[in-house]
């Protein structure tokens, strides 16, 4: 079941929120290479952190899981946000050059047919930059973060399914070493547990990131297969049932 778009944004909007989100950048910037004119897309609730990488891009979309729901981004813009199915993306093969996965594949019914989706709508040479919750984290067991829902993976098991899904694994990095406490004189000690985390325990950060890259040389079975989804948009009007009188 997928985090609550209303749950998302009071998360990023409240202090601790925009403290794991300046912890999460860093670590991203420290594996993401600047590509000039590059499609970039994000799935999930991405969107605090393609604020910091859309100025370089061609064009960036925000794709958010119908389970979710969406909101309109970039604010005061023209809307680049699509409500999708995670398995059935409105892309044509090959298309798009970097994916940034946050709060997404930890909510994905079947993580392999979301990956196989993913490498198919990426060109050759295309990365995949996957943020989840760490198993081992503390993060990953609290609930009052969007961190503490979905299914947290370790780094194994992440590079295992990304090498079944055809995508080659690459730099990690680790981000969220201080606690996901409310108090404010936790939080002012963030930098210090940051930087003290990633030196001593860097296997109990609260979410792992990985960069992959989409693998060429062996193909994905093509197989046609029929939508598991039906969606009924739930704005549309139903009307009320009403009784002539005779």
């Amino acid at each position: 079941m997928h985090a609550d778009i209303v749950d998302l944004r009071q998360f990023y909007h409240s202090e601790l929120g925009h403290m794991a989100e300046q912890s999460i950048a860093m670590a991203l910037s420290s594996l993401w290479v600047r590509l000039p004119q590059e499609r970039l897309v994000g799935i999930g609730y991405s969107v605090p952190f393609l604020d910091r990488f859309q100025a370089d891009t061609e064009r960036t979309f925000a794709f958010m899981p119908a389970g979710q729901g969406a909101v309109n981004w970039p604010v005061g813009s023209l809307s680049s946000t699509a409500l999708i199915f995670d398995e059935e993306l409105p892309l044509p093969d090959s298309s798009i050059d970097r994916v940034l996965m946050v709060h997404s594949l930890e909510f994905a019914e079947s993580p392999r047919e979301t990956l196989k989706e993913l490498w198919r709508v990426l060109a050759p040479g295309g990365r995949l930059v996957i943020v989840v919750p760490n198993r081992r984290g503390v993060w990953a067991r609290m609930e009052h973060t969007p961190f503490g829902s979905g299914r947290p993976y370790s780094r194994g098991q992440l590079t295992h399914l990304l090498r079944e899904t055809n995508f080659t694994p690459g730099a990690t990095a680790e981000a969220l070493f201080f606690p996901p406490s409310k108090l404010r004189a936790v939080l002012r000690l963030r930098r210090g547990f940051e930087r003290v985390g990633r030196t001593l325990w860097p296997a109990f950060s609260g979410v792992i990131i990985v960069e992959a890259q989409k693998r060429l040389y062996q193909g994905l079975p093509v197989a046609a297969r029929a939508s598991r989804r039906v969606f009924v948009p739930v704005l549309a009007p139903h009307g009320v049932p009403t009784t002539r009188s005779r």
